[in-house]
């Protein structure tokens, strides 16, 4: 048997190489500066991998996040937001590889990226948001329909709501498109049964269906009246259940059946949570810095650069 002081010498070298073996794989971004800039493997629909460095990716997500011909700063903005919600979900998935299913992470066209959204890029390379030293969940939306919501009124968030979510109340923006400030959509209750067994619900034939909002006026639960009895779907699950596309966001100013039809009201697009992107685009052109302008859709959070 080995004297005691072996054993601890090679236990302080096990550790030792442990601790060497962490810091090479891949950099998590968590509380410190990073040598080099980190790749990533961005998956396309087809499935096929893509190897790039996280800059290249994050001018890809702008591009596709963001339409053409927007100020600087408002694309800066949401590269800081790309990049700290691309670290985060690099931080909680195996691996470096990342969806460009917006529905899973972010949508990504490199095909339109600009040069001005190339500048901004460069501006904030290596800049995420983090809140006590650690990398935020980076969300974002398209529009928040004059008030952003907390993680879980608009995400259905499990988890305790992050403390540097707040609910914002926003002026009036002359710049966001009709279909997005108002819509309206009507769905037969066969179909809205239809894409609840998408989801793998079999409802059965829908009686009645009612909605529960929250604080924004946000849908976090639908009570469906089944001839099988009563279901409940969260209101994020129910608005991707019918597509998102379609029911923008869950914002809704009404919700009933008429004629054995769903009628449904609403304003904004898309889940309500962190940045608005019309906003964003309202308060670049108001003058504010890219940093301004996240600062005001998250708490006390900081901006610090992780690699050069």
């Amino acid at each position: 048997m080995a004297p005691a002081a072996g054993r601890r010498t090679w236990w302080v070298l096990g550790l030792v190489a442990a601790v060497l073996l962490a810091v090479l794989v891949w950099p998590r971004g968590e509380g410190r500066r990073l040598e080099e800039e980190p790749q990533v493997e961005v998956v396309g629909e087809d499935g096929r991998t893509a190897r790039m460095g996280i800059e290249e990716y994050v001018a890809g997500v702008v591009a596709g996040e963001m339409r053409a011909g927007w100020p600087k700063e408002a694309y800066a903005a949401q590269a800081l937001l790309a990049r700290s919600f691309t670290l985060e979900y690099l931080n909680s998935h195996e691996g470096n590889r990342i969806s460009t299913d917006f529905e899973e992470a972010q949508a990504f066209r490199p095909d339109q990226v600009t040069d001005v959204i190339r500048r901004a890029v460069e501006e904030t390379r290596g800049k995420v948001l983090t809140y006590q030293g650690k990398v935020i969940r980076g969300w974002f939306h398209a529009y928040a329909g004059g008030e952003t919501a907390s993680a879980r009124e608009g995400l259905a968030f499990q988890e305790s709501e992050p403390p540097y979510i707040k609910t914002v109340r926003l002026a009036s923006n002359p710049y966001v498109p009709d279909e997005y400030r108002q819509w309206s959509l009507t769905v037969p209750l066969e179909e809205v049964r239809r894409a609840l067994a998408g989801l793998g619900q079999d409802v059965g034939a829908i009686r009645d269906l009612a909605a529960r909002t929250g604080p924004t006026g946000r849908i976090t639960q639908v009570e469906i009246t089944t001839d099988r009895g009563p279901i409940t779907v969260t209101g994020p699950d129910f608005r991707k259940a019918l597509d998102p596309e379609r029911m923008k966001s869950s914002k809704v100013t009404r919700f009933d059946v008429q004629g054995g039809s769903l009628q449904i009201e609403g304003t904004g697009f898309g889940h309500g949570v962190g940045l608005s992107q019309w906003d964003a685009l309202m308060l670049a052109k108001e003058g504010k810095s890219p940093e301004e302008i996240v600062q005001t859709f998250f708490k006390d959070v900081e901006i610090e650069k992780r690699w050069r």
